[in-house]
């Protein structure tokens, strides 16, 4: 088998995971509103309204664009429900893809023509993830509507992402890929926390993957390295928690009193100069990366 013909086989066979997870959660999706928090996620998502906080921005925008799919308002529980299901089966799919990424580091196959091996290794991803649709915190999350089942998807989304990023570390625009995942990382904040789970599991990656270089920099061993690995990972995760996102609320939250309180501008103007003054900083440090020659992407 060609590399290609096996790279479309998994291709397929990951939307018919896909195709298999939404045609079961479609026919035991909730035909209604739940009695707990998915009334409030429901409302508040196909009217646009505020949910309770943190909020989930990003979930409920989605949400607002699956309502419009509903046949009559009695109808809108049941579609936002099915949001939660058409994630859930996105989830498998990436889990089938991401399986085949980490199969293929560990059989490595010698010759472009091991059908064996190649069918051994799609049959096991298909077994691995279609065993977790049955699942049944998976199953009963993808059938009402409720953030869970968005927020596994990410985290099931930037662990495939971080595996890709494996694959072209070292290659020229290798890194295009840590910038996405940073991307999904931020959408993760409209949603649910959830996807900053991931931080530790894609440093690690990036550890493993340049273990020898590292090892040998700073004259670690194999587990000593490892477990300083796992506490980098949870340093950034706790950086990226508990200083990026409240700092930066709070960066907005000062401009506009400033703006509004002290200037005696309109509301919304100081949120506005924030957001000018975060792109122009992001201009300015891309800028300056270019210049200097230090970005990969």
């Amino acid at each position: 088998m060609k590399i290609s013909d096996f790279k479309k086989l998994n291709l397929i066979l990951g939307w018919l995971c896909f195709l298999i997870a939404f045609i079961v959660y479609f026919f035991t999706s909730e035909p209604t509103v739940s009695f707990w928090d998915t009334g409030e996620y429901i409302t508040t998502s196909s009217k646009l309204q505020v949910g309770h906080p943190p909020g989930a921005p990003l979930y409920q925008m989605l949400g607002a664009f699956f309502s419009i799919f509903a046949f009559g308002k009695e109808n809108i529980g049941f579609v936002m429900n099915l949001m939660s299901g058409f994630a859930s089966a996105l989830t498998i799919a990436f889990m089938y893809w991401s399986i085949i990424l980490i199969l293929l580091k560990i059989v490595k196959t010698k010759k472009e023509f091991e059908l064996k091996k190649n069918f051994a290794i799609s049959g096991a991803a298909l077994v691995g993830c279609l065993s977790f649709t049955f699942t049944d915190s998976f199953w009963f999350n993808a059938v009402e509507a409720e953030v869970y089942a968005m927020a596994t998807l990410i985290m099931a989304v930037l662990f495939y992402l971080g595996l890709r990023w494996e694959s072209d570390m070292h290659k020229p625009r290798g890194d295009k890929w840590l910038l996405l995942i940073s991307f999904v990382i931020g959408l993760s904040f409209g949603v649910h926390f959830m996807g900053l789970l991931t931080i530790p599991a894609i440093f690690l990656i990036y550890y493993f993957k340049n273990s020898k270089e590292i090892n040998a920099k700073y004259g670690l061993s194999l587990k000593s390295g490892f477990v300083i690995a796992n506490i980098i990972g949870l340093v950034i995760l706790m950086g990226v928690f508990k200083l990026i996102l409240p700092n930066t609320l709070k960066f907005f939250s000062v401009i506009e009193l400033l703006f509004v309180n002290n200037f005696g501008l309109p509301f919304n103007s100081g949120t506005l100069a924030a957001f000018v003054i975060l792109g122009f900083t992001f201009y300015y440090l891309i800028d300056f990366t270019i210049k200097k020659k230090i970005n990969h992407c």
